[in-house]
Protein backbone atom coordinates (compact mmCIF):
# COMPACT_ATOMS: atom_id res chain seq x y z
CA UNK A 1 0.00 0.00 0.00
CA UNK A 2 0.98 3.73 -0.74
CA UNK A 3 0.42 6.71 1.75
CA UNK A 4 -0.25 8.67 -1.23
CA UNK A 5 -3.31 6.45 -2.55
CA UNK A 6 -4.60 5.42 0.77
CA UNK A 7 -5.05 9.27 2.23
CA UNK A 8 -8.06 9.91 -0.14
CA UNK A 9 -10.61 12.79 -0.06
CA UNK A 10 -13.09 11.32 -2.46
CA UNK A 11 -16.46 10.83 -1.01
CA UNK A 12 -18.64 7.67 -1.66
CA UNK A 13 -21.42 8.90 -3.34
CA UNK A 14 -20.14 12.30 -4.70
CA UNK A 15 -16.99 11.10 -6.44
CA UNK A 16 -18.69 13.45 -9.87
CA UNK A 17 -18.07 16.28 -7.46
CA UNK A 18 -14.93 15.54 -6.66
CA UNK A 19 -11.80 18.35 -6.93
CA UNK A 20 -7.80 17.96 -6.06
CA UNK A 21 -8.23 21.86 -4.96
CA UNK A 22 -6.93 22.93 -1.21
CA UNK A 23 -10.21 24.20 0.64
CA UNK A 24 -10.03 26.15 3.54
CA UNK A 25 -11.58 22.88 5.79
CA UNK A 26 -10.62 19.81 4.28
CA UNK A 27 -13.20 17.26 3.42
CA UNK A 28 -11.36 14.91 6.53
CA UNK A 29 -12.69 17.93 8.80
CA UNK A 30 -15.96 17.75 7.25
CA UNK A 31 -16.23 14.04 8.22
CA UNK A 32 -15.61 15.30 11.69
CA UNK A 33 -18.54 18.11 11.60
CA UNK A 34 -21.03 16.16 9.66
CA UNK A 35 -20.71 13.06 12.83
CA UNK A 36 -21.24 15.51 14.99
CA UNK A 37 -24.09 17.17 13.92
CA UNK A 38 -25.69 13.92 12.70
CA UNK A 39 -28.48 11.76 14.45
CA UNK A 40 -26.97 8.29 14.81
CA UNK A 41 -24.17 10.37 16.58
CA UNK A 42 -26.64 11.89 19.42
CA UNK A 43 -28.25 8.99 20.21
CA UNK A 44 -25.10 7.79 21.51
CA UNK A 45 -25.61 9.78 24.64
CA UNK A 46 -28.27 7.16 25.50
CA UNK A 47 -26.44 4.09 24.94
CA UNK A 48 -24.60 1.86 27.77
CA UNK A 49 -20.84 1.59 27.40
CA UNK A 50 -20.17 -0.72 30.47
CA UNK A 51 -21.93 0.51 33.30
CA UNK A 52 -25.62 1.77 33.32
CA UNK A 53 -26.42 4.90 32.48
CA UNK A 54 -26.05 7.17 35.35
CA UNK A 55 -27.77 8.43 38.02
CA UNK A 56 -26.09 10.68 40.34
CA UNK A 57 -22.49 9.69 39.10
CA UNK A 58 -21.78 10.74 35.60
CA UNK A 59 -19.69 7.08 33.97
CA UNK A 60 -18.82 6.98 30.25
CA UNK A 61 -21.59 6.48 27.42
CA UNK A 62 -21.15 5.56 23.86
CA UNK A 63 -20.74 9.07 23.33
CA UNK A 64 -18.54 10.29 25.94
CA UNK A 65 -16.08 7.35 24.80
CA UNK A 66 -16.38 8.52 21.15
CA UNK A 67 -15.14 11.78 21.95
CA UNK A 68 -12.62 10.32 24.04
CA UNK A 69 -11.05 7.77 21.65
CA UNK A 70 -11.33 10.57 18.86
CA UNK A 71 -9.01 13.06 21.16
CA UNK A 72 -6.94 10.30 21.97
CA UNK A 73 -6.73 9.49 18.45
CA UNK A 74 -6.10 12.32 17.18
CA UNK A 75 -3.25 13.27 19.18
CA UNK A 76 -1.67 9.21 18.31
CA UNK A 77 -2.19 10.51 14.97
CA UNK A 78 -0.01 13.41 15.19
CA UNK A 79 2.42 11.59 16.60
CA UNK A 80 2.75 9.22 13.90
CA UNK A 81 2.49 12.01 11.29
CA UNK A 82 5.66 13.83 12.58
CA UNK A 83 7.44 10.56 12.65
CA UNK A 84 6.29 9.88 9.20
CA UNK A 85 7.77 13.21 7.90
CA UNK A 86 11.10 12.29 8.81
CA UNK A 87 11.19 9.13 7.41
CA UNK A 88 9.74 10.21 4.20
CA UNK A 89 11.26 13.03 2.44
CA UNK A 90 7.91 14.32 0.43
CA UNK A 91 6.57 17.55 0.13
CA UNK A 92 3.37 16.04 -1.28
CA UNK A 93 3.33 13.02 1.15
CA UNK A 94 3.98 15.64 4.15
CA UNK A 95 0.11 17.81 3.23
CA UNK A 96 -1.24 13.94 2.96
CA UNK A 97 0.51 13.15 6.45
CA UNK A 98 -0.71 16.39 8.07
CA UNK A 99 -4.59 15.12 7.71
CA UNK A 100 -3.92 12.09 9.58
CA UNK A 101 -4.79 13.58 12.79
CA UNK A 102 -8.51 14.63 11.18
CA UNK A 103 -9.00 11.15 9.32
CA UNK A 104 -8.38 9.22 12.73
CA UNK A 105 -10.30 11.88 14.62
CA UNK A 106 -13.85 11.27 12.40
CA UNK A 107 -13.25 7.57 12.57
CA UNK A 108 -12.77 7.17 15.89
CA UNK A 109 -15.97 9.64 16.23
CA UNK A 110 -17.92 6.86 14.29
CA UNK A 111 -16.26 3.47 15.15
CA UNK A 112 -19.25 2.78 17.82
CA UNK A 113 -22.28 4.50 15.74
CA UNK A 114 -23.54 0.94 14.70
CA UNK A 115 -23.66 -0.60 18.30
CA UNK A 116 -26.79 -1.64 19.29
CA UNK A 117 -28.36 -0.43 23.25
CA UNK A 118 -27.73 -2.21 26.53
CA UNK A 119 -23.30 -2.37 26.02
CA UNK A 120 -21.51 -4.63 23.99
CA UNK A 121 -23.98 -7.78 25.38
CA UNK A 122 -26.79 -6.45 22.60
CA UNK A 123 -24.12 -7.84 19.65
CA UNK A 124 -24.80 -11.36 21.62
CA UNK A 125 -28.42 -10.84 21.95
CA UNK A 126 -28.75 -10.28 18.45
CA UNK A 127 -26.54 -13.07 17.00
CA UNK A 128 -27.96 -15.69 19.46
CA UNK A 129 -31.46 -14.76 18.48
CA UNK A 130 -30.65 -16.91 15.42
CA UNK A 131 -28.90 -18.92 16.48
CA UNK A 132 -30.43 -20.25 19.59
CA UNK A 133 -33.34 -18.37 19.80
CA UNK A 134 -36.75 -17.68 17.59
CA UNK A 135 -34.70 -16.47 14.86
CA UNK A 136 -33.61 -20.01 13.65
CA UNK A 137 -36.34 -20.64 11.36
CA UNK A 138 -35.28 -18.02 8.88
CA UNK A 139 -32.07 -20.10 8.09
CA UNK A 140 -33.71 -21.68 5.53
CA UNK A 141 -35.09 -18.48 3.91
CA UNK A 142 -31.35 -17.08 3.91
CA UNK A 143 -28.17 -17.74 1.75
CA UNK A 144 -25.05 -19.25 3.34
CA UNK A 145 -23.86 -15.84 3.64
CA UNK A 146 -26.62 -14.11 4.41
CA UNK A 147 -27.13 -16.30 7.86
CA UNK A 148 -23.93 -16.23 8.70
CA UNK A 149 -24.24 -11.76 8.63
CA UNK A 150 -27.45 -12.92 11.46
CA UNK A 151 -25.42 -15.07 13.67
CA UNK A 152 -22.23 -13.30 13.94
CA UNK A 153 -23.79 -10.07 14.04
CA UNK A 154 -21.15 -7.23 14.34
CA UNK A 155 -21.36 -3.57 15.85
CA UNK A 156 -18.46 -2.68 13.89
CA UNK A 157 -19.97 -4.08 10.07
CA UNK A 158 -23.09 -2.19 11.14
CA UNK A 159 -20.64 1.17 11.95
CA UNK A 160 -19.91 0.42 8.14
CA UNK A 161 -23.59 0.39 7.14
CA UNK A 162 -25.11 2.83 9.02
CA UNK A 163 -22.43 4.79 7.12
CA UNK A 164 -22.54 3.94 3.58
CA UNK A 165 -26.30 2.46 3.01
CA UNK A 166 -28.90 4.17 1.18
CA UNK A 167 -31.84 4.17 3.50
CA UNK A 168 -35.09 5.07 2.37
CA UNK A 169 -35.48 8.73 1.66
CA UNK A 170 -31.89 9.17 2.12
CA UNK A 171 -29.24 10.31 -0.86
CA UNK A 172 -27.37 7.96 -2.80
CA UNK A 173 -23.47 7.10 -0.21
CA UNK A 174 -25.30 6.84 3.27
CA UNK A 175 -23.23 10.19 4.73
CA UNK A 176 -21.29 10.45 2.04
CA UNK A 177 -17.92 10.45 3.78
CA UNK A 178 -14.33 9.87 2.40
CA UNK A 179 -13.24 7.08 1.51
CA UNK A 180 -9.96 6.97 3.88
CA UNK A 181 -11.97 7.57 6.81
CA UNK A 182 -14.80 4.53 5.66
CA UNK A 183 -11.55 2.58 5.31
CA UNK A 184 -10.35 3.46 9.18
CA UNK A 185 -13.30 2.06 11.13
CA UNK A 186 -13.23 -1.41 9.69
CA UNK A 187 -11.13 -3.32 12.18
CA UNK A 188 -12.26 -6.40 10.66
CA UNK A 189 -11.91 -6.17 6.45
CA UNK A 190 -13.83 -9.47 5.91
CA UNK A 191 -16.73 -10.95 5.57
CA UNK A 192 -18.56 -13.39 7.66
CA UNK A 193 -17.27 -16.22 6.44
CA UNK A 194 -13.69 -15.72 8.12
CA UNK A 195 -15.36 -14.47 11.70
CA UNK A 196 -14.00 -17.50 13.26
CA UNK A 197 -14.91 -18.12 17.15
CA UNK A 198 -14.83 -14.24 18.42
CA UNK A 199 -17.54 -13.40 15.39
CA UNK A 200 -16.31 -10.88 14.13
CA UNK A 201 -16.22 -9.07 10.59
CA UNK A 202 -16.41 -5.56 8.71
CA UNK A 203 -19.21 -5.81 6.53
CA UNK A 204 -22.44 -7.24 5.43
CA UNK A 205 -23.20 -9.19 2.51
CA UNK A 206 -25.21 -6.41 1.36
CA UNK A 207 -22.25 -3.77 1.54
CA UNK A 208 -19.46 -6.06 0.23
CA UNK A 209 -19.68 -4.18 -3.11
CA UNK A 210 -19.15 -0.88 -1.49
CA UNK A 211 -16.08 -1.96 0.72
CA UNK A 212 -14.49 -3.58 -2.68
CA UNK A 213 -15.01 0.24 -4.39
CA UNK A 214 -12.94 1.51 -1.21
CA UNK A 215 -10.43 -0.39 -1.03
CA UNK A 216 -9.75 -0.48 -4.78
CA UNK A 217 -9.54 3.08 -4.72
CA UNK A 218 -7.30 2.88 -1.87
CA UNK A 219 -5.18 0.56 -2.89
CA UNK A 220 -5.64 -1.81 0.05
CA UNK A 221 -5.17 -5.34 -1.27
CA UNK A 222 -7.39 -8.10 -1.16
CA UNK A 223 -5.01 -10.95 0.24
CA UNK A 224 -7.83 -14.17 0.02
CA UNK A 225 -11.02 -14.42 -0.89
CA UNK A 226 -13.34 -12.30 1.22
CA UNK A 227 -10.47 -11.28 3.57
CA UNK A 228 -8.62 -7.36 3.01
CA UNK A 229 -5.47 -5.90 4.29
CA UNK A 230 -6.01 -3.50 6.87
CA UNK A 231 -5.92 0.61 6.51
CA UNK A 232 -2.83 1.33 8.10
CA UNK A 233 -5.13 3.77 10.13
CA UNK A 234 -6.84 1.49 11.57
CA UNK A 235 -4.40 0.58 13.65
CA UNK A 236 -4.47 4.21 14.93
CA UNK A 237 -8.21 3.61 15.99
CA UNK A 238 -7.31 0.82 17.31
CA UNK A 239 -5.34 1.53 19.70
CA UNK A 240 -7.36 4.63 20.79
CA UNK A 241 -10.21 2.68 21.75
CA UNK A 242 -8.02 0.08 23.58
CA UNK A 243 -6.32 2.95 25.94
CA UNK A 244 -9.61 4.61 26.60
CA UNK A 245 -12.40 1.64 27.57
CA UNK A 246 -9.21 0.17 29.48
CA UNK A 247 -8.38 2.87 31.45
CA UNK A 248 -11.73 4.52 31.91
CA UNK A 249 -13.13 1.70 32.67
CA UNK A 250 -10.98 1.20 35.58
CA UNK A 251 -11.84 4.83 36.71
CA UNK A 252 -15.43 4.86 36.06
CA UNK A 253 -15.44 1.75 38.18
CA UNK A 254 -13.58 3.70 40.92
CA UNK A 255 -16.00 6.56 40.72
CA UNK A 256 -18.59 4.06 41.42
CA UNK A 257 -16.87 1.88 44.72
CA UNK A 258 -16.19 -0.75 42.64
CA UNK A 259 -12.19 -0.49 43.28
CA UNK A 260 -10.79 1.20 45.85
CA UNK A 261 -8.91 4.45 45.55
CA UNK A 262 -5.12 2.26 46.86
CA UNK A 263 -6.41 -0.34 43.98
CA UNK A 264 -6.75 2.15 41.50
CA UNK A 265 -3.46 4.31 42.11
CA UNK A 266 -1.25 1.05 41.91
CA UNK A 267 -2.66 -0.31 38.96
CA UNK A 268 -1.89 3.28 37.15
CA UNK A 269 1.25 3.80 38.79
CA UNK A 270 2.39 0.53 37.25
CA UNK A 271 2.64 2.29 33.69
CA UNK A 272 5.57 4.33 35.31
CA UNK A 273 9.42 3.96 35.80
CA UNK A 274 10.36 4.67 39.73
CA UNK A 275 11.53 8.27 39.16
CA UNK A 276 8.11 9.43 37.54
CA UNK A 277 6.41 7.19 40.15
CA UNK A 278 7.85 9.31 42.71
CA UNK A 279 7.35 12.70 41.08
CA UNK A 280 3.72 11.83 40.53
CA UNK A 281 3.39 10.61 44.51
CA UNK A 282 4.08 14.46 45.17
CA UNK A 283 1.72 16.20 43.04
CA UNK A 284 -1.00 13.57 43.98
CA UNK A 285 0.24 14.25 47.60
CA UNK A 286 -1.46 18.04 46.86
CA UNK A 287 -4.91 16.97 45.69
CA UNK A 288 -7.22 15.89 48.56
CA UNK A 289 -10.35 14.68 46.05
CA UNK A 290 -9.47 10.94 45.26
CA UNK A 291 -11.36 11.54 41.72
CA UNK A 292 -9.00 14.29 41.15
CA UNK A 293 -5.96 11.80 42.03
CA UNK A 294 -7.35 8.86 39.44
CA UNK A 295 -7.81 11.56 36.74
CA UNK A 296 -4.28 12.96 36.85
CA UNK A 297 -2.56 9.75 37.00
CA UNK A 298 -5.14 8.69 34.23
CA UNK A 299 -3.97 11.60 32.07
CA UNK A 300 -0.28 10.66 32.42
CA UNK A 301 -0.44 7.40 31.60
CA UNK A 302 -2.89 8.08 28.27
CA UNK A 303 0.46 10.30 27.63
CA UNK A 304 2.61 7.29 28.08
CA UNK A 305 0.81 4.87 25.81
CA UNK A 306 -0.10 7.40 23.08
CA UNK A 307 3.66 7.80 22.91
CA UNK A 308 4.73 4.35 22.88
CA UNK A 309 1.89 2.71 20.37
CA UNK A 310 3.08 5.95 18.36
CA UNK A 311 6.80 4.39 18.46
CA UNK A 312 5.25 0.60 17.97
CA UNK A 313 3.10 1.97 14.55
CA UNK A 314 6.75 3.59 13.28
CA UNK A 315 8.76 0.06 14.15
CA UNK A 316 5.95 -2.11 12.33
CA UNK A 317 5.17 0.53 9.57
CA UNK A 318 6.85 -1.55 6.37
CA UNK A 319 5.05 -4.75 7.57
CA UNK A 320 1.90 -2.79 8.09
CA UNK A 321 1.91 -1.31 4.50
CA UNK A 322 2.11 -4.69 3.53
CA UNK A 323 -0.47 -6.06 4.94
CA UNK A 324 1.66 -8.42 7.00
CA UNK A 325 1.52 -6.85 10.05
CA UNK A 326 -1.49 -9.02 12.24
CA UNK A 327 -0.97 -7.70 16.25
CA UNK A 328 -2.38 -4.53 17.14
CA UNK A 329 0.02 -1.50 18.72
CA UNK A 330 -1.09 -1.99 22.40
CA UNK A 331 0.14 -5.84 22.42
CA UNK A 332 3.49 -4.31 20.66
CA UNK A 333 3.86 -2.33 24.37
CA UNK A 334 7.28 -2.28 25.95
CA UNK A 335 7.72 -4.79 29.07
CA UNK A 336 6.21 -2.20 32.08
CA UNK A 337 3.57 -0.28 29.70
CA UNK A 338 2.24 -4.06 28.44
CA UNK A 339 2.68 -5.73 31.78
CA UNK A 340 0.50 -2.76 33.31
CA UNK A 341 -2.20 -2.46 30.65
CA UNK A 342 -2.33 -6.84 30.92
CA UNK A 343 -2.95 -6.12 34.98
CA UNK A 344 -5.94 -3.11 34.33
CA UNK A 345 -7.12 -6.04 31.86
CA UNK A 346 -7.13 -9.00 34.26
CA UNK A 347 -8.62 -6.16 37.08
CA UNK A 348 -11.41 -5.24 34.70
CA UNK A 349 -12.34 -9.02 33.82
CA UNK A 350 -12.57 -9.97 37.50
CA UNK A 351 -14.17 -7.42 39.01
CA UNK A 352 -15.80 -4.95 37.10
CA UNK A 353 -17.27 -6.66 33.95
CA UNK A 354 -19.32 -9.03 36.29
CA UNK A 355 -20.18 -6.93 38.80
CA UNK A 356 -23.92 -7.05 39.55
CA UNK A 357 -24.83 -3.68 38.24
CA UNK A 358 -23.36 -4.57 34.67
CA UNK A 359 -24.79 -8.08 34.57
CA UNK A 360 -28.00 -6.70 35.36
CA UNK A 361 -27.52 -4.40 32.65
CA UNK A 362 -27.06 -7.31 30.35
CA UNK A 363 -29.47 -9.26 31.59
CA UNK A 364 -32.61 -6.77 31.28
CA UNK A 365 -31.00 -5.85 28.03
CA UNK A 366 -31.19 -9.38 26.53
CA UNK A 367 -35.22 -9.56 27.57
CA UNK A 368 -36.19 -6.55 25.98
CA UNK A 369 -33.81 -6.93 22.31
CA UNK A 370 -34.96 -10.71 22.51
CA UNK A 371 -38.69 -9.59 22.38
CA UNK A 372 -38.41 -6.44 20.15
CA UNK A 373 -37.38 -8.87 17.48
CA UNK A 374 -39.13 -11.56 17.85
CA UNK A 375 -41.96 -9.02 17.70
CA UNK A 376 -40.74 -7.25 14.95
CA UNK A 377 -39.01 -10.19 12.33
CA UNK A 378 -42.98 -11.73 12.84
CA UNK A 379 -44.35 -8.59 11.55
CA UNK A 380 -41.98 -7.93 8.27
CA UNK A 381 -42.36 -12.65 7.98
CA UNK A 382 -46.44 -11.71 8.02
CA UNK A 383 -47.38 -8.40 6.97
CA UNK A 384 -50.88 -9.26 6.08
CA UNK A 385 -51.48 -9.53 10.32
CA UNK A 386 -53.66 -6.99 11.55
CA UNK A 387 -51.03 -6.35 14.84
CA UNK A 388 -48.26 -6.37 11.76
CA UNK A 389 -50.00 -3.28 10.18
CA UNK A 390 -50.12 -1.42 13.17
CA UNK A 391 -46.54 -2.23 13.90
CA UNK A 392 -45.70 -0.61 10.74
CA UNK A 393 -46.61 2.67 11.59
CA UNK A 394 -43.92 2.90 14.14
CA UNK A 395 -41.39 1.61 12.55
CA UNK A 396 -39.34 4.66 11.11
CA UNK A 397 -39.91 5.21 6.94
CA UNK A 398 -35.91 4.96 6.52
CA UNK A 399 -35.98 1.42 7.40
CA UNK A 400 -37.01 -0.88 4.39
CA UNK A 401 -39.11 -3.39 6.32
CA UNK A 402 -41.34 -3.78 3.04
CA UNK A 403 -38.09 -4.92 1.04
CA UNK A 404 -38.63 -8.35 -1.34
CA UNK A 405 -36.02 -10.86 0.37
CA UNK A 406 -36.17 -12.01 3.16
CA UNK A 407 -32.82 -10.79 4.11
CA UNK A 408 -33.69 -7.10 3.65
CA UNK A 409 -36.44 -7.61 6.08
CA UNK A 410 -34.26 -8.51 8.35
CA UNK A 411 -31.77 -6.16 7.90
CA UNK A 412 -34.52 -3.07 8.26
CA UNK A 413 -35.76 -4.45 11.68
CA UNK A 414 -31.91 -4.62 12.95
CA UNK A 415 -30.87 -1.35 12.02
CA UNK A 416 -34.33 -0.07 13.70
CA UNK A 417 -33.44 -1.98 16.80
CA UNK A 418 -29.51 -1.60 16.71
CA UNK A 419 -30.05 2.11 16.12
CA UNK A 420 -32.39 2.30 19.55
CA UNK A 421 -31.08 4.38 22.71
CA UNK A 422 -31.53 2.14 25.87
CA UNK A 423 -34.46 4.13 26.84
CA UNK A 424 -36.30 3.85 23.61
CA UNK A 425 -35.71 0.42 23.61
CA UNK A 426 -37.24 0.17 27.65
CA UNK A 427 -40.21 2.29 26.20
CA UNK A 428 -41.08 0.25 23.17
CA UNK A 429 -40.56 -2.69 25.12
CA UNK A 430 -43.42 -1.62 27.74
CA UNK A 431 -45.35 0.22 25.47
CA UNK A 432 -45.65 -3.37 23.14
CA UNK A 433 -46.50 -5.35 26.33
CA UNK A 434 -49.22 -3.15 27.62
CA UNK A 435 -47.36 -1.94 30.57
CA UNK A 436 -47.73 1.78 29.77
CA UNK A 437 -50.31 3.83 27.81
CA UNK A 438 -49.80 7.60 26.38
CA UNK A 439 -52.93 8.51 28.48
CA UNK A 440 -52.07 6.70 31.60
Amino acid sequence: MHWNQLICDKRLGMEEYHDDRHHTRSDFQRDYDRLIFSSPFRRLQNKTQVFPLPGHIFVHNRLTHSLEVSSVGRSLGHEIAIRLKDRYQDAQLHRKFDDIRDIVAAACLCHDLGNPPFGHSGEKTIATFFSEGPGQHLKPMLSEREWSDCVNFEGNANSFRLLTHQFNGRRKGGMAMTYSTLASIVKYPYTSAHAGEKGKFGFFASEEDIYRKVAAQLGIPELSPGRFARHPLVYILEAADDICYQIMDIEDAHRLGILSTDHVIRLLLGFFDEERRERLRKVMGGLADPNEQIAYLRSGVVGELVEASAEVFMDNEPEIMEGRFNGTLVGGLPERLCNAYKSCSATAWSKIYNAPMVVDIELAGNRIISFLLRTLVDAVMHPEKNYSRLLFNIIPQQYDVRAASVYERVQGVLDHVSGMTDVYALDLYRKLNGHTLPAV
